[in-house]
């Protein structure tokens, strides 16, 4: 198989696209980056998808990941809180398919950026439960046990004394509540708190925007599960949902295994 894979990662302002090294987790090419379409609906963003993938020039076997800000359920998308609500209940697969020419494998982004982090960042092939929170706008989470995604995690809206986590835990709740650093830590420390109490993980990864500068608010954090800032950034979604391509294509080219003969 290939040593290469193609990621790419849509978000509500951008599309983007690189081809990524399966080896060392890094990519191949510069980031190519389109602006998402307004409005975003499945027809414009499919035909944003089939040039972001033009452009890394797949070849032949080439796995292609697609990444997406939603619940994405075999395929089908089931919330499109950032994008067009055209897209709630369509065939993602299908989608990149029919623009693209390309099967692609499809994945919510906040899960294609924690499985980026397990195979090659702050994770790296970390035994048991692996638990990624990204801090951005809002708060996205992820699970790999073992090494295998448990998909479509929304723990970002865990009540918290009855209030949504996203309202002072996201990254961007210092600045729309005036919070410094170790105020705003404290909330963060609540959310991971329950999230610890709830799921027992071996690892947690903090990843978003928030995660470089991470010696700010990392020192006020208090729980007994080890907590690690990510490592890939920005090139989490592309690279996640370039790995998560080429496992799911291994997979599919194993033979299955021979019933046992009584």
């Amino acid at each position: 198989m290939s040593e290469i894979a193609i990621g790419v990662d849509v978000g509500g302002s951008a599309i983007k696209s690189a081809r990524v090294d399966l080896k060392a987790g890094a990519l191949l090419t510069d980031r190519h980056h389109i602006a998402t379409p307004q409005p975003s609906t499945p027809a414009a963003i499919g035909a944003v998808i089939a040039e972001a993938i033009a452009w890394c020039t797949p070849e032949k076997d080439t796995p292609i990941g697609v990444a997406f800000p939603g619940v994405v359920q075999h395929g089908i998308v089931r919330t499109a809180a950032n994008v067009d609500a055209a897209w709630i209940g369509t065939d993602l697969r299908e989608i990149v398919k029919e623009h693209s020419g390309y099967d692609a494998h499809v994945i919510n982004d906040a899960d294609a950026a924690g499985y980026g982090e397990y195979v090659y960042g702050a994770a790296r092939l970390e035994d048991g439960l692996v638990l990624m929170v990204t801090l951005g706008t809002g708060i996205g989470t992820a699970l790999i046990s073992d090494g295998q995604i448990v998909p479509n995690t929304e723990l970002g809206h865990l009540m918290i004394d009855g209030v949504d986590a996203e309202e002072y835990a996201a990254g961007c709740a210092r600045e729309r509540h005036n919070l410094g650093w170790e105020e705003w830590a404290g909330h963060l420390d609540r959310y991971l708190g329950e999230l610890e109490r709830l799921l027992w993980p071996d690892l947690i990864v903090i990843g978003g925007g928030v995660s470089q500068a991470y010696e700010k608010f990392l020192p006020f954090i208090h729980l007994r599960t080890p907590v690690a800032p990510a490592q890939l950034f920005n090139n989490a979604g592309v690279v996640g949902a370039a790995a998560a391509a080429a496992e799911e294509y291994r997979r599919a080219a194993k033979p299955p295994a021979s019933p046992i003969s009584p």
